[in-house]
């Protein structure tokens, strides 16, 4: 077997990634997309080993479960001498991790982890799950209704999802891939889709894309990867989504669209939103019957419906029927069933827990969209909750070119902590291409517009005063890519203690 996958060396990544034996060694193995797709290799009968920092992931107890071996530091010994493959996160190059230096002089394939992401999709039937907000909760939402729908599927999300048993992928068989692929830097454009479902398109990550015109164009590129007889499912409701789409199918005519939100034309047209007992409640025009989600916001019932849509399309390939047929059936029934089961993903308003009559919660949003209809979700779904707020931007280049719009997507919250700027490495600090705007800048602008603004630097200096002014009722939510979710962990542990341990 080891002369076989030794052999492998010449051949394209896809075949190596197809080989069962082959080795394949993975740089930065504990990041949530590296650590996730060496799952898959494994499950595919591939031998999977890697490296990573000593810092604790949690991805180190998945890697521990599923028996693949990794070093918690970087050297050049570690890579093994029958390597096939080596996959390495973006956060790493050549020019600064002595491993893939190794790998290089030793003349073996080294690919970015989007780029073995590429090569493995072209093993499947694939999706890809693309948009600046809503993919990762709808690649989630779709491996819950693929797996009611008895579709053979393996799924990948950019995050751990409950359903997935706390994991990121899902593996219910070997026909179709479904996968959230990502715009910053084109890295989507190594994937290979037949199908894409597009969420939204508007500016983001300024310091690659500094105009919109930039990132949509990116998204047009991406879609026109589609197969001549692609299926393309995009949001209606989203501006930047229709012009894209719609530019692409204006030249594409055989491309399949499917249309899908509360102003779209077709079977997913949302009708008769509401939401009761903690539950969006909504019908679907080409769906029999009341479909119910309990994660909160309207966004959230759109990504159900892209999730629904697609699903609908990798069974009618399956069954070989129409989907407005299927949904009539027992297969409909059951996908039906499986929606109110969706408990949402890691940092996607994740519930940490009610201590004290306090219920705690974290959420990655870090885009004045996402940030806005998210609080909208909550304030809707619990009318009865003061919501505080402790929101830490993310990058510089964002919180500059966004800075009137972050101000104003925080104002649903009742009381706002604002914190310094979570710094990326990949740009300038202030002074740069931000035009010196920080922290205290966010608070001054987002101060002019409401009261019950606050301002810490460090999150967790926020605890003390947060421990004095959060009261039984209230709804306490950390949001941003940032680490203030550390603070809404020591609150909600002090609220417990005080509690007397009653969650």
């Amino acid at each position: 077997m080891r002369a076989e996958a030794g052999a492998n060396r010449t051949k394209r990544v896809p075949e190596i990634l197809s080989t069962k034996g082959a080795s394949v060694y993975c740089v930065g193995i504990k990041g949530t997309g590296v650590a996730a797709l060496a799952e898959l290799l494994k499950a595919s009968g591939l031998n999977v080993s890697g490296s990573d920092t000593g810092e604790v992931f949690y991805t180190d107890a998945i890697l521990e479960e599923l028996g693949i071996s990794r070093y918690e530091s970087f050297d050049p010994a570690h890579v093994p001498q029958d390597a096939d493959l080596i996959v390495h996160s973006a956060a790493y190059s050549a020019e600064t991790n002595p491993e893939l230096a190794e790998a290089l002089r030793r003349g073996l394939p080294v690919v970015k982890y989007s780029d073995a992401l590429g090569a493995y999709s072209e093993l499947f039937d694939s999706s890809g799950i693309a948009g600046v907000h809503g993919k990762t909760t709808t690649t989630a939402i779709a491996g819950e209704l693929l797996r009611a729908a008895g579709l053979p599927a393996r799924i990948l999300a950019g995050s751990a999802v409950s359903g997935f048993g706390g994991r990121s992928t899902l593996n219910l068989g070997d026909r179709y891939f479904v996968a959230e692929t990502c715009e910053y830097r084109r890295h989507f454009l190594a994937f290979r889709p037949r199908q894409i479902v597009l969420t939204s398109v508007e500016s983001d990550h300024q310091d690659y894309y500094p105009s919109y015109k930039d990132i949509r164009d990116a998204f047009v590129e991406y879609l026109e990867k589609l197969p001549n007889d692609g299926v393309l499912v995009y949001c209606a409701d989203d501006p930047g989504a229709r012009e894209a789409a719609e530019s692409v199918l204006e030249k594409r005519k055989t491309l399949r669209a499917i249309p899908y939100g509360f102003n779209a034309e077709g079977p997913y047209t949302i009708t008769d939103y509401a939401v009761q007992n903690e539950r969006s409640v909504f019908r679907l025009a080409g769906f029999p019957g009341e479909l119910a989600l309990r994660v909160p916001g309207r966004h959230c019932v759109l990504d159900a419906t892209a999730a629904l849509a697609l699903t609908g399309v990798l069974a009618e390939k399956e069954f070989g029927r129409e989907a407005g047929e299927i949904w009539k059936g027992e297969t409909g029934e059951r996908v039906r069933e499986a929606l109110p089961r969706f408990a949402g993903s890691r940092r996607r308003s994740e519930i940490l827990g009610e201590a004290g009559g306090i219920l705690f919660m974290d959420d990655y949003g870090h885009h004045p969209t996402a940030i806005r209809t998210t609080l909208e979700g909550l304030k809707e779904f619990y009318p009865r909750r003061r919501l505080v707020l402790s929101f830490m931007s993310h990058t510089y280049t964002r919180t500059a070119a966004l800075l009137d719009d972050f101000a104003a997507s925080l104002l649903p919250a009742d009381v706002v902590f604002l914190h310094k700027i979570y710094a990326s490495a990949r740009e300038n600090p202030p002074g740069g291409p931000s035009g010196g705007v920080d922290g205290k800048t966010l608070f001054e602008k987002t101060r002019a517009l409401r009261d019950g603004v606050f301002y810490t630097e460090e999150p967790e200096a926020a605890a003390a005063e947060l421990v004095g002014l959060l009261k039984p009722g209230d709804l306490f939510i950390t949001m941003g890519a940032g680490d203030n979710w550390k603070l809404g962990k020591t609150l909600y542990e002090r609220c417990r203690e005080k509690a007397g341990g009653a969650a």
